[in-house]
């Protein structure tokens, strides 16, 4: 089936005349300040999603995550799944987007939460990030529906949470439960903000460990009577500093991981606590102390196997074991997720590279993300390898404050997306 180039253009203009639309449904969607921890209002953002969709014809259903980490009954994890069917045999394009966002933190010049549509950008937590992602992706839906093309198979636009935090009460939790995985779905289109030019095929695979280092208590005038777990965790990352990170800084990737910077292996050390908690006020007692935690955030390529990664964290511990009087430690793994990259020339990257060339007069630069997003479950639990990212707002620009995205971005990425769609459920399209 071949769709006319006058319908195509008719779908386009339509689009763009839905620019202030999309800026309103975006401001209408940073309003619920669904931060996450805890997780607020995601069942009022989510159903705010469905009635949306159902007004459209979608079939809507809520699926609260039980048991998933951090669900409580004041901080239930609600997911919105909306599913239009054509009743004609075909594949399904599913649109996927969180609904949470980070906290707004400090350095803010407007109201986070509000929604201020400004010079062509609509400002507020999570418009980049990626509220302006999922109403480009609803607008595009709308006017595919209303383009009157007659479409086989069906469309699915999901808003689940928690993707922020790992995504284990949204799409791991979904995924676990066949949402994410043929007959059901055939591609999916995560709408992160990767820049409207770019096809973000996949992600580094990442390794979040607790090491814990061991001493002796003694009072802090003798600490010749005590063995200081601090200490022990300065020649930790002593080590790292020595050993480590000069190898990492050597390993380079083949993944096109964007920045440039990111293509090569990296560790951070996310915190650092010992003797005194964290939340401690006044004068110290005068304590050696015989407990310190450090929490790394180990990114990694898919030229590395994890269990390297791993191996070589805890080769560096071992050998201060056998080297260093009364050093003990104790490794926890926190998370980890393994790379994950989607064939580029696989049928949903190449459609929305064709797309990208038609809407925006260039070929489209196929990426990967420094971090990761939920293709780590469609791919992994959902078994579901015809996914990739690709959506409106700078990629820079997640989790700063004065966030913002670009509504001739977002118009831009629902012409994208509508084109996409279309080639995916039409044969031959």
């Amino acid at each position: 089936m071949s769709v006319p180039s006058a319908a195509l253009e008719q779908l386009m203009s339509r689009i763009s005349d839905r620019a202030e639309d999309a800026a309103r449904l975006t401001r209408d969607l940073i309003r619920f300040p669904t931060i996450n921890p805890p997780g607020e209002d995601y069942g009022a953002c989510a159903e705010f999603i469905g009635d949306r969709l159902k007004a459209r014809g979608f079939e809507v259903s809520y699926h609260r995550a039980l048991g998933a980490p951090g669900d409580t009954d004041r901080y239930p994890r609600i997911n919105v799944m909306a599913r239009r069917d054509s009743g004609k045999p075909g594949p399904c394009v599913h649109f996927n987007s969180h609904i949470d966002v980070v906290a707004p933190g400090q350095g803010w010049t407007l109201d986070p939460f509000e929604g201020v549509i400004r010079d062509g950008r609509v400002y507020g937590r999570g418009a980049c990030d990626m509220k302006g992602g999922l109403a480009s992706s609803i607008i595009a839906v709308e006017a595919l529906l209303d383009s009157g093309l007659d479409l086989p198979g069906a469309i699915e636009i999901s808003g689940t949470v928690d993707e922020e935090s790992g995504g284990y009460g949204g799409v791991a939790w979904l995924a676990e439960r066949g949402f994410f995985s043929p007959p059901r779905v055939d591609h999916v289109i995560i709408p992160e903000p990767l820049n409207v030019d770019r096809v973000c095929i996949g992600h580094r695979g990442v390794w979040w460990a607790e090491i814990e280092t061991r001493g002796r208590m003694a009072h802090g005038s003798m600490p010749f009577l005590g063995d200081s777990a601090i200490r022990h965790m300065g020649a930790v990352m002593e080590r790292f500093e020595r050993d480590l990170y000069p190898a990492l800084a050597a390993r380079h990737s083949d993944m096109p991981v964007v920045p440039e910077e990111a293509r090569q292996s990296c560790l951070n050390i996310n915190s650092v606590h010992g003797g005194e908690g964290e939340q401690f006020e006044g004068l110290p007692s005068p304590l050696v102390a015989d407990r310190c935690r450090m929490v790394i955030d180990r990114r990694f390529l898919i030229e590395e196997p994890l269990d390297t990664v791993k191996g070589e964290v805890r080769q560096i511990l071992d050998a201060l074991t056998r080297d260093r009087p009364g050093f003990s430690y104790g490794l926890r793994d926190l998370f980890q997720v393994e790379p994950s990259m989607a064939d580029r020339d696989g049928p949903v990257a190449s459609a929305a590279a064709r797309a990208v060339r038609r809407v925006l007069g260039r070929e489209a630069r196929f990426v990967c993300s420094p971090g990761t997003y939920d293709q780590k479950h469609v791919d992994r639990i959902g078994k579901l390898k015809d996914c990739i990212a690709y959506g409106p707002g700078v990629l820079e620009l997640a989790h700063q404050p004065d966030e913002w995205v670009g509504v001739d971005d977002m118009v831009d990425a629902a012409k994208v997306m509508a084109l996409a769609t279309i080639t995916l459920l039409t044969p031959g399209g």
